[in-house]
Order: structure tokens, then sequence, then C-alpha cells
């Protein structure tokens, strides 16, 4: 296919997590790592499955590795726009760089990382069309998919080729409101796989999830083939993705429960789970939790609820807009996208 920059190309947004597929899960589990080397292999795929489609702009941010430096140093005619904030090193890059995409007008973001990058991403854009590509340790949210088509459904995207409300549709979040001991509202939170209350003193805890501290999990799917809460609830009562439904567990002690779950908590480890409950929610059916607890949103300690503050989580779905690259992929193909004809006497 000749490469062209077609008229009105919107641009792509790159957002690239130099952490994750990183933490200590390597060394207190057995999950998989990630390195530097393969994230900019990946986005250098990324990128150049788009320019086969004709794409060429793309909206990046910096981070301490140069990751998106080194992927496309070698690769001609890209127009880079870099995010213009300043970095914290910290997961404020990651919503302040989603933002500066927003506001460019990208047609589609591409974001590699896992459950709790995607996250962040939803808190800066909540509707974000977004190819999540999986580089982290909690994948439930992110897709398997080779990056080079990751990069062409982007592409054909940002052409136009492919109408973004004919390939994508919003994701199922848990939602959630918070009221403090005086009873004032705070800021309001979301996750996109799930939401667990911990009876833990420590928000940045680096050891993994006690059964013995668990309390309520709201999810927004549960998967028999996912690790972490989203493959622990799978395994009693399936929910998919696209159900309006979502699935509540109440957890107790396995010492002191009837029916204890040999469960996947993380990659590589399995834990024992007493549940009290488990049952499917409602769209907008609220679960409350009180203080003192620690609330976890995708895998990662986030909230503390201190005593007389409450919460109240429910699902529903007006999350992120997730590309269905093999939807896109059709439809460009279908239109010959990927084919020329000669003229007599080429």
């Amino acid at each position: 296919m000749e490469k062209r920059h077609p008229e009105n190309v919107a641009p792509i947004g790159l957002v690239v997590n130099p952490r994750s597929g990183t933490d200590v899960r390597r060394a207190i589990a057995a999950a998989g790592s990630v390195t530097v080397a393969d994230k900019a292999n990946i986005v250098r795929r990324v990128v150049l499955g788009a320019v086969e489609t004709g794409a060429h702009r793309f909206v990046v941010h910096g981070d301490p590795h140069g990751i998106v430096r080194r992927a496309t140093e070698t690769i001609k005619g890209l127009d880079l726009d870099w995010v213009g904030t300043e970095l914290t090193f910290t997961e404020r890059d990651t919503y302040h760089a989603v933002q500066w995409m927003r506001d460019a007008g990208c047609a589609v973001v591409l974001v590699l990382g896992g459950d709790g990058t995607n996250r962040v991403a939803a808190q800066a854009w909540p509707d974000i069309p977004v190819i999540p590509v999986s580089t982290g340790t909690n994948n439930a949210f992110p897709v398997f998919v080779e990056a080079t088509v990751a990069g062409a459904a982007a592409g054909h995207v940002a052409t136009g080729r492919v109408a973004i409300d004919e390939v994508a549709g919003p994701a199922k979040v848990v939602r959630l409101d918070v009221w403090d001991d005086q009873g004032n509202l705070e800021e309001s939170d979301l996750a996109l796989i799930d939401a667990v209350s911990v009876d833990d003193r420590y928000v940045g805890s680096l050891e993994l999830f006690d059964p013995e501290t668990l309390g309520v999990a709201v999810l927004t799917r549960a998967d028999p083939a996912s690790v972490g809460f989203a493959g622990v609830g799978g395994l009693v009562e399936e929910v998919t993705a696209e159900e309006d439904a979502g699935l509540l567990i109440r957890f107790e002690s396995p010492a002191a429960s009837d029916q204890v779950l040999r469960g996947p908590t993380a990659p590589g480890h399995y834990d024992d789970l007493g549940l009290q409950e488990v049952r499917r929610l409602k769209f907008g059916e609220r679960v409350a939790v009180e203080g003192p607890i620690l609330l976890a949103f995708d895998g990662e300690r986030k909230r503390r609820l201190d005593q007389g503050a409450r919460a109240e989580l429910w699902v529903e779905r007006n999350g992120p807009w997730v590309v269905d690259v093999a939807s896109a992929m059709r439809q460009a193909a279908a239109q010959g996208s990927y084919l020329s004809k000669k003229t007599p006497g080429q």
C-alpha cells in the first residue's frame, strides 16, 4: 500500500507507563516483567502499523527512559506533538498527558499499561476512545493484541476510514461516592475492573492482599480466565464485559467460612479466600462500606476511609470507549484499504 498523508488526519495519543509491569509482584509473586526495551519495541510496532494507514500525527509524552523517542527515532515522516507538562514521575503524568491529548483532538489513544494506568486515563478523560494494550500486572481491562495491528486500527480511526461509534462502545465502571466523618461529600472516584475494601493500615503496602483483611469487592466483570479479583469472581459467577451487570463479593476469614475459594489473586499466586456472599449487581445498585478501611481500585490501594466515613459503590456503563481492534480491521479490509490496482500500461 502506498504510504500517504490523507488530509484532515486526526492525531493519535500514545500513553506509555514506564513503570507498568515492574512492581513488587515480580518479587513476591510470579508476575512477568515488561522491560523498557520491550515497551520501546511495542511503541515502534504501534507507530509502524499506524503509519501504514496514512496516519502520521501522534501526541506523546516524555518519560525518564525516553521510550517513545527511542522507538521512533528512525521512523521518517512523523509529526510528534510532545505533551508540554513537567514530569512528576507519578501517575499524575499520565493524567496530565491524557488531558493534553483530549485537548489536542486525538481521535484515539493507545495506552500501554495495566488496569491502573487505564484507570488514570479514564479519570482524565471519562469517555476516552482507547485501545488499551496490555503491559501491566493486572490486565483484565487491556487487550492482548499484536501491537502492529493495534496501531493499524488506531490509524484507520484517525484517518476517518473507520468511525469510532461503529467499532467502540462505553465500558462498564465502578463508580464511588465518599462522605467524610462530618457527612461532607468528597470527590468521586472510579475503578475499571474492581473496587475492594481492605482492613489494612497502609495505603502503599507492597504486600499482596491478605485474605484475612478483605471486606467487599464490587466488580464490573468476572472472568474465570483472568487473575486478580476479576479471576476470583469468575471462578464463582461469570459476568462478561458485555452484560449489563456487575458482581458483589463479601469476603470473610477463610478459617471461619463455610465456603472457601482457592483463587489467583496475582499472577502465579493463589490464596484461600472465605466467601460470605457472591451475587450479581444490577446497574445502579449501591453497595455501602464504612470506615475505617482502605479502598483499592484495580489492584492498587488508593484511598483511606477514616472512622465515621462511608462510601457507596455501584456499576454503570459510561466509561472509556474501548475500540474493538478486530472490528476496525475488518471494516478497513472490507474497504480494500490494503489493496491497490494497476492501470493498463503500468
